[in-house]
């Protein structure tokens, strides 16, 4: 008997390669009603282009195919619904396979499939009508920037799922939909939601959020890894979710990881800008909510509060850039800076000059140390990269001549890996459309479509944040020890931008990074992000700033020049430098014990 007081929605994937096993555990580890699986970002759907360039039937996300053979019976059994956006750039096509392999298996589940996300045929015809796709942080228009999209997807709400659901499909295969909304759609169909319900909807999507990411949000990527038990079959997220928009983290019993305040606080960090919280079906307030810990591995979130969402929804437009490759050198001992001197302008003197190429960008990582104690402590890695329109540029051209300096170079001459050809530089173009323009068709077996409209009239209004009262910073005793004994971090990329979480445990750390992590702080300890914008944000309510440095990763993840494209090692980055700060703030741990 379902609980009409709870809707429990598990995760099985954060990204188009996790694990495959998941969804077979979360539909056997528990009693569940919702199967979700986020496949999607915005490297991944320039991916599924090339699969779908190979054959017209492609471009969906094949894995989900194989997690459904192995699930599909049971989730009928159970009568466990399957909301995924694995139909990728091809939800019919994804459809079509699902039946097919329902079929071999004996099974008959009612299949429905999403579309409306997918501009590309449309772009001509948006543009005359006035839409402009100017590129968010770059402010240039598509058709001024003389760059060919080889995608172009808009990001849809929960509304069609919702309506899926109503007609009673069993699995709901979407394209490009918003990741929380596969948590949202659900809980709207569940509990009878209104458009304007938008504490409730705002409650569903920041859980969304969390579980979004799969194990992000159970211990995976945590800076605190003392407190987690086990990094041995972590589980996936399950989200309780309520009719008033509450919500609690858990995990199923007997995984490893952990849920905890802490490893839900970073997931909800996780790839934010600004604590208002943008979605297709409402602007959701994270400097609202409030998490508790109800019990082991339960995490309660109450308060959530929503506004009206903007006018317009995000357009995930993806370009093609030309071509990149890149070679690393190792450089060995003495005298690494003039090695690296004498490598980059040999082989640029062998290449014809830098400026044959539209961009060359050049990385000395001084990682070597003075008396080495093994072999490779005394090594420091040259990273040369090119990007050019012309692939053969860029290719076995540029990766040979780095090569043929082998004999004829710097002492220690050896690279990390053998020439190469590289490959397309995919160039991720943010932008915005009316959300006059977008509607979602809902396709089930042979019944007409249902047009769900992503545009709605509602006044706007705005709700105040949260404020708890913060402590004094703690007086006594001041060491000097790494950020990271203190506090907790989590980073990643918003295509060429990327955003930087850091909380404390306790008000009274967070006293003292609300006043000492000003931006100009933060470009003090991290210079190589001092010649970007940055903005900060503070979350009082979870005892976070989050910092948002534009520009960081350059054209986004397939086109970054960064040896760390998705910023995903920047927090921990922060918390390695070492600051003075208050004694009582420092986390009771082994390694903080080492450091006092």
């Amino acid at each position: 008997m379902r609980d009409p007081e709870r809707l429990i929605i598990a995760n099985c994937s954060g990204f188009f390669g996790d694990r495959l096993s998941a969804a077979r555990e979360m539909v056997q580890g528990g009693p569940i009603d919702v199967l979700t699986g986020d496949y999607l970002a915005e490297l991944t759907m320039a991916l599924l282009f090339q699969k779908k360039l190979k054959s017209p039937e492609g471009g969906y996300v094949p894995t989900f195919l194989k997690q459904m053979e192995a699930v599909m019976g049971a989730c009928l059994e159970k009568g466990i619904r399957v909301v995924a956006n694995a139909g990728g750039l091809n939800p019919a096509a994804m459809a079509r396979a699902l039946k097919a392999a329902a079929q071999a298996l004996g099974l008959a589940p009612r299949i429905a499939y999403i579309e409306g996300d997918d501009l590309m045929p449309r772009l001509a015809e948006l543009q005359q009508a006035g839409e402009s796709f100017i590129h968010m942080d770059k402010g240039i228009r598509l058709a001024d920037s003389g760059a060919t999209p080889i995608t172009a997807n808009a990001y849809l709400g929960g509304w069609g799922i919702a309506a899926a659901l109503e007609q009673g499909a069993d699995i709901v295969v979407c394209g490009r939909v918003a990741d929380a909304a596969l948590v949202a759609g659900p809980c709207a169909w569940r509990f009878g939601w209104r458009r304007s319900d938008w504490d409730q909807l705002a409650g569903a999507y920041a859980a969304g959020h969390i579980i979004e990411c799969g194990a992000q949000a159970t211990g995976g990527n945590y800076s605190f890894i003392h407190e987690v038990p086990s990094y041995r079959n972590v589980g996936f997220p399950i989200a309780e979710m309520h009719p008033d928009g509450s919500f609690v983290i858990t995990k199923h019993p007997g995984t490893g990881g952990l849920v905890s305040v802490g490893t839900v606080t970073a997931q909800l960090l996780y790839e934010i800008a600004a604590p208002t919280y943008l979605t297709p079906d409402v602007a959701v307030r994270f400097d609202t909510l409030t998490l508790t810990q109800e019990g082991p591995d339960r995490v309660r979130g109450t308060g959530t509060r929503g506004e009206p969402p903007p006018e317009t929804t995000k357009v995930c437009i993806n370009t093609l850039g030309g071509h990149k490759n890149a070679m690393t050198v190792i450089l060995t001992g003495l005298d690494i800076d003039r090695k690296a001197e004498i490598v980059t302008q040999t082989l640029f003197d062998s290449l014809g000059g830098r400026e044959r190429f539209q961009t060359v960008d050049v990385q000395l990582v001084r990682s070597e140390k003075t008396d080495p104690g093994t072999n490779d402590e005394a090594f420091a890695y040259l990273r040369v990269t090119v990007l050019d329109p012309d692939a053969n540029k860029v290719g076995r051209r540029f990766s040979a001549a780095v090569v043929e300096m082998a004999l004829a170079s710097i002492p220690g001459f050896t690279l990390t890996s053998p020439p190469g050809e590289g490959g397309p530089a995919v160039v991720h173009w943010p932008a915005l459309v009316a959300n006059r323009h977008i509607h979602q068709t809902v396709c089930l077996d042979e019944r007409p479509a249902v047009v769900v409209e992503a545009a709605w009239d509602c006044e706007p209004f705005s709700v105040s944040p949260t404020t708890p009262e913060i402590p004094p910073v703690p007086k006594g005793q001041s060491v000097r020890a790494p950020l990271g004994r203190a506090f907790a971090t989590r980073s990643g990329d918003k295509g060429g931008n990327a955003n930087l979480g850091i909380w404390g445990r306790t008000p009274e750390a967070y006293a003292f990074l609300r006043s000492f992590l000003t931006t100009e702080r933060l470009k003090a300890l991290l210079p190589d992000c001092a010649p970007y914008a940055i903005e900060r944000y503070e979350l009082p309510n979870l005892l976070a700033i989050n910092f948002y440095i534009r520009g960081l990763l350059g054209d986004g993840v397939a086109a970054s020049v960064r040896s760390d494209p998705q910023a995903k090692t920047l927090g921990e980055y922060l918390r390695a430098k070492v600051v003075e700060m208050p004694a009582a703030i420092l986390v009771t741990q082994p390694e903080a014990k080492e450091m006092r």
